[in-house]
């Protein structure tokens, strides 16, 4: 399977975020629009990739360090196949007085408000990086863009380590739930219970038949291990990912995607019941 890796900037000023119009034109004559994007070129590294593209395609030199603020992957629709998509993403912060000089594959920018992103016809991978970040509804809605289930996936433990949860919610393609739960998996870290849900969602996504799927939590280091932007070291979790990486292999595709926490609110809820009926905690 092809994978396409980019950079992305997010620059914000006063709460509104740049966004770019391409020069390529479309067939119906509406603009496209996107963050800045750009492509790593061969012995760079990300971080020079992206001040590179802020450079050649806005004019600016960055004078403020960028800093990493996420990754994500996400499939999406390229002919017939499936296309994978590693997105690294940075916070951007430009002096006051830049000027910004759109250039190269870019006509022209703007600085909107999340709440206006609805009346902009956004790149596909723009709107997967705003709708991830929760910077406001665009008008695509992301499983549409993935063309994939969901599973949203959590663990808790009370203590770290301590009595702890998992808990997951599979939504199909169409945004109907197809099923949710959780379950209480004894005296465990955090770490241990984010990886016990992960397979959980993996289990429970195969049983229901499912072909193509994204795997959504908030714990930020699972996601980046699930793609092999880090190692597994940790003794505890290495047999669950090993487990996790086994199952993910039966499907078509699939993706892993970190998202804030409170994207993620039904499967930590889920969660955190499964320790309080263990206990017998009025819910």
């Amino acid at each position: 399977m092809k994978q396409r890796v980019r950079v992305v900037g997010i620059v914000q000023k006063d709460q509104e975020i740049l966004i770019m119009k391409k020069a390529q034109g479309r067939v119906d004559g509406v603009p496209m629009w996107e963050l800045p994007t750009g492509k790593i070129k061969f012995g760079e590294q990300p971080e020079e990739a992206i001040d590179r593209t802020l450079e050649e395609y806005l004019g600016v030199e960055v004078t403020k360090k960028t800093v990493l603020h996420d990754v994500v992957t996400f499939m999406a629709p390229q002919g017939s196949s499936q296309l994978s998509n590693l997105y690294i993403i940075y916070s951007v912060v430009l002096d006051p007085d830049t000027k910004i000089k759109a250039r190269e594959r870019y006509t022209a920018y703007k600085y909107i408000k999340p709440e206006e992103m609805a009346n902009y016809r956004l790149d596909e991978a723009s709107v997967v990086v705003l709708e991830m970040e929760g910077r406001g509804t665009t008008q695509t809605n992301y499983k549409e863009v993935a063309n994939s289930a969901t599973v949203y996936v959590d663990g808790c433990s009370r203590g770290n380590p301590g009595p702890s949860g998992i808990g997951y919610k599979i939504v199909g393609e169409n945004g109907q739930v197809l099923l949710e739960g959780g379950e209480f998996i004894g005296f465990a870290t955090s770490r241990v219970a984010e990886y016990y849900a992960l397979r959980k969602g993996c289990e429970q996504a195969l049983e229901l038949g499912l072909k193509t799927v994204r795997f959504v939590g908030d714990n930020l280091m699972m996601m980046n291990q699930m793609n092999g932007i880090y190692k597994v070291k940790n003794r505890d979790v290495l047999p669950i990912y090993n487990d996790v990486r086994e199952l993910a292999s039966k499907f078509e595709a699939c993706a892993f995607t970190h998202v804030a926490r409170e994207q993620n609110v039904d499967a930590d809820r889920q969660a955190n019941l499964a320790v309080d009926r263990q206990f017998g905690i009025d819910m």
